[in-house]
Formats: structure tokens, sequence, C-alpha cells
């Protein structure tokens, strides 16, 4: 949870700087995003603000807020908790057989996840027309109906609920704590940008998508979180406010 309360600080302190300094009087611009892989779809909505760094200004951090929803038809969440998924257990990640067990699944023939992220942004300019860009959702809060989903357990012979119908409710909280380790859903970008004019941008890249369902009850290995990860093309534009 230290790496979210830093993320917190940090991004507090940096509003509270732009809005005292220069958040009113440039570099603040608009971000929409359309991307699939056909199984599943995301939309997402930003509003950020980028400082520029280096001699040419060529490197941009920025910070932001930003909306995605994500939504697809038969998708598989699996088993989230990291100290099930990759053995994470403070003496470093184990791969072996026995986590392959712990994987259990839960499907929705539907779903719709939608979050609302703090995110921060990190950029390279290569020319005048091209930049290069990194960005992804630190912590926020997601919300959408409740579902049920069918449960497949990977111990049927040990789970009191194997292959039952289970009631799913989208995970509340987001937070980035890095790999199976995050909590919620989360986005994050990769792509190129090309300058159309002074006013719009044009991207091209892939948008890798983390969405979360929470069950109702604990199922296997005390286990009521569920994660689907997905990596999706993407292409977009961006508006510069100011």
């Amino acid at each position: 949870m230290r790496v979210v309360f830093s993320l917190i600080s940090l991004l507090l302190l940096l509003f509270n700087n732009s809005l005292s300094a220069q958040f009113l009087k440039k570099n603040n611009a608009a971000d929409f995003s359309l991307s699939s892989n056909f199984n599943q779809s995301a939309v997402a909505g930003s509003v950020f603000h980028k400082h520029q760094f280096g001699k040419k200004k060529r490197i941009n951090l920025g910070y932001g807020l930003r909306f995605t929803g994500n939504f697809g038809s038969n998708s598989n969440f699996i088993t989230a908790p990291a100290n099930l998924t990759s053995g994470n257990t403070g003496l470093g990640v184990i791969f072996s057989e026995i986590l392959l067990n712990n994987l259990d699944t839960i499907s929705f023939a539907k779903h719709q996840v939608n979050s609302l992220n703090l995110a921060v942004y990190l950029g390279f300019q290569v020319n005048e027309k091209i930049g290069l860009e990194f960005n992804i959702d630190a912590v926020g809060f997601s919300f959408g109906s409740n579902q049920t989903a069918d449960y497949t357990s990977s111990k049927r012979t040990q789970s009191p609920n194997k292959n039952a119908r289970q009631a799913a409710k989208v995970t509340g909280f987001n937070a980035l704590l890095t790999s199976d380790n995050d909590l919620g859903s989360l986005n994050s970008e990769l792509l190129l940008r090309y300058k159309i004019n002074p006013k719009f941008d044009f991207k091209v890249g892939a948008t890798f998508v983390f969405t979360e369902f929470t069950t109702h009850e604990n199922l296997f290995l005390d286990n009521n979180r569920f994660r689907n990860k997905s990596l999706q093309p993407m292409i977009g534009f961006s508006y510069h406010i100011n």
C-alpha cells in the first residue's frame, strides 16, 4: 500500500503545483482512444497536463484523469491475488505446477466494467511531428452492474462450489501495485503520436486492460477476486486545449 500512497501524494503535489502555476496556461489536452481484439473492446477518454523536461523539451511527464469502459463477451476471469498466481510471498517469484492448480476461472457471457482513474504519462518527442508515449492508470475506482458467472474450479474434488453459478460484482477500488499485485481495473497504453496540426494528434498503438470482478462468496483457497487481462490494438486522437 505504500506504493499507492506515494503515487497519490506525488499526483496531488503535481496537481497543486500546476493549478497554482501553469495548469490553465499550456500543455493541457483531451484524449480519446478506441481499442479492440474482437473478443473485448475498450473506449477511453481522458484530460491531462504535461510537463516538459530537457534541453530541447523532448521528455514529457504528465498526469490526468481517465475514464475507461471495457466490454466483451465469453471472457474468462482468472484467480487474481499475486500470492496464488505467482507465488509472490516476499521471498521472490516461484513458478510451478502447484501455482497452476490455484487458478480458478469465472466466465461471463457478456460483461462491462467502467473505471475512473488518475493516470500518469511518460513520453518522448522524437521530432516535431512524432512522439512516443507510455501511460498507465495509478489509482481510482470502478463500477458496473452485478452479474452471474460460470465458475470452474481447478480443484473440483475439493471445492464446495465446483462448477457452480456465482454472483459477482465489479471490484470497486483500483490501485497500481505492479503486475499481479494490482487491484481492480486499470488501463495502460503504449503508443506512437503523430501531430496533424497544432491542435490535433493522431495516435496508434496497443491498450492493455486489467479488469476485475469479486464474487459474493469466497471460493477455493478462500479467494473471491478474479482478473482478466486483455491486449488490444488501439487508435485514437488528442486535442490540445492550450
